[in-house]
């Protein structure tokens, strides 16, 4: 019986092409979207699972609030994780890194510098506490003494020949000379430390400041088996007072938590599972660059509605077109079918096509993965050999055909034989109200989509056209220019001279991701914690106001020929709000900081600086000070208009000149600046993309409607000719009802894209205002390729022979 279905539905299929075609493309590509978007929702929701123990793994963040703005940062002072082993005894193990950044590693034996972009101080537990895939060398060895170092396996290559490389000594920033203790496997895409490369022991670290004050370290804790993360948060809180207080207690005596939380300032400890942090941790100084669970929702309701809108229009197709097979069905129930038989042959029909749509569907997901790959910065293998993958993909498409061919089946199957074959259920069969509902839907998700769209473009544009406060245009970033040494001031000088440059900078310090620190300050003669102010204390050169173009409130810039500049401090308006003065008012004052270092340090305010941006939109402009210091690591150059190429290899020459046999590594500032909102342009790149799929499928139902709705009304639209109608008023007569749909889809759709795209962008603190001209142009766009759709079907029905449509009659 079920052989004799499968004959049945392959003829049925193959003679009716053009509604075959339009299923099986609308279901395809539906399901292509929507299985492109859960691989990618597996790989974020599978982010670092793969370490042994993962669910046991835990971070210590900080909430703090010391003078200044709320802070939540990642890291935690270096004595935290010696003090929850000592004093939980939940905690099973501890990890600590402090990133180090880019640097350089040459062979002993050689003066050839590679440079690692991510490298990073580790404690000697984190082969055993991640269960890293030791190549060579011994595991439990590896940073367990100063000097050492592990590679990864891309990090070696550079190198030595993979089994050589253990024992052979590298050097490290052309300073320390470090011993390859082993060669560890590299590191998944979709893990926190994907991105790095060097791990040297921490126990070569030698670190001025480890001490409850500073906080540099991210700092893992591995809990005991059966232990809820709930009961340590108390004894990790307690650290606060009996570590942070004291400590705090050597620069204002006497100071207790009461009167430390009485001013408004407040430390709290907390943990997050290693397996959340890449979509729910957006903190300060995180190790990778993390994504947002609410993309993740965003993404799954746009591939709910991807295959919703394929299933809708097979079933808009397939009950449209039944009026062609009704007198099929009434002649199988004259013979003697019963409506659960005809249920069973229309079933292997959809489920027929539904698993050609699934066979094309993954071969469009195969070859377009490795371009999706790139868009989304992803290392995503299609699942071939995994067999849970193809059981999980086999069960959706029976549950796909299922739903998407129950209803025309019990539709069908549900015909009268005597109306029939006498021909009186035309009407009732071609004007179902359950299709313009179905269409209402499309359409509804469809514009929704497109407002989304044009809402995250919108918030792009705003980011990259707002005033930020500083030049980022024509900015070339030289890196690693500390490794010209006591060369350093004569290549600057050198590089100013050069015709196309306008000025240059040396500071580690820029407005794009770069160096940060925090540190309290406090005005003369309100040297208590109350008074204190946390602020982003940044040593610049005095050419850097003017080569970033930052702009002065009040007061003046940097001058080297004022000798006691040494001790100016540039602030900016953030700090001036937070010490409540004019701008005028705080000219020649006193500031001193110092916490967590030796004795006080002292400046006096010379200027204020208008508000930059140096960190992301999402987050308000915090308080900043500016003093003149040596932070060699970048090298920022403001060229003039004109040849870039040229001016930038003649920096190349200085430069290989100045330092040969070092790699000449630069990039520009906006290029910079781009990277801090990829995951928005990634986001909005794939709205783009799954908005386009899915009009496009809603566009194949309503156009295959339209061909239908043409052909049912052929003869209607013969006599209306020959009574004197016009091809444009029979092409409006055809087309209004499905214009009615849209608009009726365009009106459910504009406060749903209103309310949902006000909270997405509730997540940043400088957002545009959703204005009308959005929701106008979704209406025209969704109008517009609704209008496009329709009208070829009308105005080739209106252009007919009316002779050929009468002629029977």
């Amino acid at each position: 019986m079920f052989k004799n279905h499968l004959k049945i539905a392959w003829r049925s299929l193959r003679k009716q092409p053009f509604l075959s075609v339009l299923n099986t493309l609308g279901l395809a590509i539906g399901i292509a979207g929507t299985l492109l978007i859960c691989l990618y929702i597996y790989d974020e929701l599978t982010y670092d699972r793969m370490f042994a123990d993962a669910e046991r793994i835990h971070r210590i963040n900080v909430d703090m609030k010391f003078g200044g703005p709320d802070k939540q940062v990642s890291q935690v002072s270096g004595p935290m994780a010696a003090a929850v082993l000592q004093d939980i005894p939940q905690v099973e193990q501890t990890l600590r890194f402090r990133p180090w950044g880019t640097a350089s590693l040459s062979r002993a034996d050689s003066k050839e510098l590679v440079l690692e972009n991510n490298t990073a101080f580790a404690d000697s537990t984190l082969i055993d506490m991640l269960g890293l895939k030791v190549l060579y060398g011994n595991p439990k060895d590896a940073l367990s003494g100063p000097n050492k170092l592990l590679l990864t396996k891309s990090a070696a290559e550079k190198h030595f020949n993979l089994s050589d490389a253990v024992g052979q000594e590298v050097v490290f920033n052309e300073s320390q000379t470090y011993t390859v203790s082993g060669v560890i496997e590299d590191l998944p895409k979709n893990s926190f430390l994907s991105t790095y490369s060097v791990f040297m022991s921490m126990l070569s670290h030698q670190d001025q400041n480890v001490n409850w004050g500073n906080h540099n370290y991210n700092t893992f804790i591995k809990l005991k088996p059966n232990t809820d993360p709930e009961d340590i948060a108390a004894p990790l809180q307690g650290m606060v007072e009996k570590y942070l207080i004291p400590y705090a207690q050597e620069f204002f005596p006497g100071i207790t938590l009461e009167q430390f939380e009485a001013s408004g300032n407040y430390v709290r400890y907390s943990t997050i599972p290693l397996v959340d942090i890449h979509l729910h941790s957006n903190r300060e100084a995180d190790m990778s660059q993390n994504s947002d669970y609410k993309d993740i929702y965003i993404l799954s309701f746009i591939a709910l509605f991807l295959i919703l809108l394929a299933s809708i229009n097979f079933m808009n197709l397939s009950t449209a077109y039944s009026l062609k097979r009704s007198k099929e069905v009434g002649i199988r129930k004259t013979l003697g079918s019963n409506k659960m038989t005809l249920v069973r042959q229309f079933l292997t029909e959809s489920g027929l096509m539904t698993f050609g749509s699934m066979v094309i569907g993954i071969a469009l997901v195969i070859v377009v993965l490795p371009y999706f790959n790139d868009l989304a910065n992803k290392s995503i293998a299609f699942p071939y050999l995994n067999p849970v993958f193809w059981g999980i993909l086999l069960l959706s498409v029976l549950i796909l055909g299922l739903f998407s061919g129950s209803y025309p089946a019990f539709f069908m199957s549900r015909f009268v034989p005597i109306r029939v074959l006498k021909g009186t259920g035309e009407n009732t069969v071609g004007g179902s109200k359950l299709r313009s509902t179905l269409v209402v839907f499309q359409f509804v998700v469809s514009v929704f989509l497109i407002i989304g769209t044009l809402v995250v473009s919108q918030q792009l544009q705003f980011i990259q056209n707002k005033d930020l406060g500083y030049e980022k245009d024509q900015v070339l970033l030289v890196n690693n220019v500390n490794r010209l040494g006591s060369e350093l001031p004569a290549f600057k000088e050198r590089v100013k001279s050069l015709a196309q440059v306008g000025n240059a900078s040396l500071s580690g310090f820029l407005p794009t991701p770069s160096y940060r620190t925090d540190s309290s300050y406090f005005l003369e003669g309100k040297m208590n914690q109350e008074s204190a102010i946390n602020m982003q204390g940044w040593q610049v050169d005095f050419d850097y106001i003017n080569t970033l173009g930052l702009k002065m409130q009040a007061g003046r810039t940097f001058d080297p020929s004022i000798t006691t500049d040494s001790s100016a401090v540039i602030i900016n308006e953030s700090a001036l709000a937070v010490m409540q003065m004019e701008p005028e008012e705080a000219l020649g004052k006193r500031i001193f900081n110092g916490i967590g270092e030796e004795g006080f340090s002292h400046f006096t305010i010379v200027g204020v600086v208008k508000n930059f941006h140096f960190e992301s939109m999402r987050n308000q402009i915090r308080p900043l000070a500016l003093h003149i210091g040596n932070s060699s690591g970048l090298m920022a150059i403001k060229l003039k208009s004109g040849n870039f190429e040229g001016a930038i290899a003649q920096i190349q020459t200085l430069w290989d000149a100045t330092a040969p046999g070092i790699a000449f590594d630069y990039e520009f500032m906006d290029d910079s600046f781009d990277r801090v909102y990829q995951n928005e342009r990634r986001l909005g790149t794939i709205f783009i993309i799954f908005t386009s799929l899915s009009i496009f499928i809603a566009c194949l139902g309503l156009f295959g409607l339209a061909a239908f709705n043409a052909q049912k009304r052929i003869k209607e639209i013969g006599v209306r000719k020959v009574l004197g109608a016009s091809v444009s008023q029979i092409t409006y007569r055809l087309s209004f009802d499905f214009l009615k749909l849209v608009f009726i889809a365009i009106l459910a759709a504009v406060p749903i894209g209103w309310i949902a795209m006000d909270r997405w962008l509730q997540d940043f603190t400088y957002r545009i205002d959703i204005g009308w001209t959005v929701f106008v142009l979704a209406a025209l766009l969704a109008s517009g390729i609704a209008i496009l759709t329709v009208s070829y079907q009308s105005i080739k029905a209106a252009v007919m022979n009316p002779v050929k449509s009468l002629r029977t009659e």
